[in-house]
């Protein structure tokens, strides 16, 4: 392999706005890999989630749970679960609140209810089913990442109130709730120390909230150019909208494929 490494976020990046992966983008990979460069994805999603889509793509890196559950050549090489007691506090506060939540660990994800509106709308989104009913499954099993479902503004609440995570936005209803200082430049950190890669060698290329701490750690950060304002100010190049070969044109533009 290469001293270099790409890192790809999933939604909106790999996958178009309909969650299909375009032929440009999946050719660009494959040229990457052919190319003896490291290809890693970085997302916010549970390994559950992705996992056809990294048997598709043949990668067996990645970055999950924004940061807190890190895979290196299919070994589990970095782990930061979420504190048991401080989330059960969160949840008895967004339950008063009539906010439901879903828990993830790698394997699995279970809601606190049985059927509820913001969590079908948002995991929707995600071309996913709502999440079995279990109230027990995270209490006594590690959790890497909890999805708190509210309307836009309402997550000061938990900011100010609940100090021991920290917050990212992924959709209009719904927030994820992560280890503090947790991000996917953490995870990024975690793979280029195994991998003995320098950072100005490591590439990254996203498009949503999530995506800022990533973009603006490694050496290149690309944001497509369907990325929020956020996203595109933190990056170093803008290439195209994701549905217009934007991960093929960007890595060309860089000259990795």
């Amino acid at each position: 392999m290469s001293n270099k490494v790409v890192f790809l976020d999933i939604d909106g990046t790999i996958l178009d706005e309909k969650k299909q992966l375009p032929q440009s983008t999946k050719t660009a990979i494959q040229k990457l890999q052919d190319n003896n460069i490291n290809v890693a994805i970085a997302t916010g999603r549970a390994p559950f989630m992705f996992k056809e889509l990294r048997e598709e793509l043949k990668i067996d890196s990645f970055i999950s749970f924004n940061g807190s559950y890190v895979v290196f050549k299919g070994e589990t090489i970095h782990r930061s679960p979420l504190s048991t007691k401080r989330l059960l506090e969160l949840e008895r506060d967004a339950w008063n609140n009539s906010h439901p939540m879903v828990f993830l660990n790698h394997e699995t994800g279970r809601a606190n209810h049985q059927r509820h509106p913001l969590i079908e709308e948002s995991m929707g989104s995600l071309k996913m089913a709502h999440p079995p009913h279990d109230e027990q499954f995270h209490k006594d099993r590690e959790i890497y990442q909890a999805l708190l479902f509210c309307e836009d503004g309402l997550e000061k609440h938990y900011h100010d109130h609940h100090l021991s995570f920290d917050y990212v936005r992924w959709h209009e209803k719904a927030i994820d709730v992560l280890p503090p200082g947790g991000s996917k430049a953490k995870g990024i950190e975690v793979v280029l120390e195994r991998l003995g890669i320098p950072l100005e060698n490591s590439y990254a290329f996203g498009d949503g909230l999530n995506d800022l701490e990533m973009l603006k750690y490694v050496g290149t950060g690309v944001a497509m150019g369907n990325a929020v304002p956020e996203a595109k100010e933190a990056a170093n190049h803008e290439t195209d909208h994701v549905e217009n070969d934007g991960i093929h044109n960007g890595l060309v533009k860089l000259g990795l494929i």
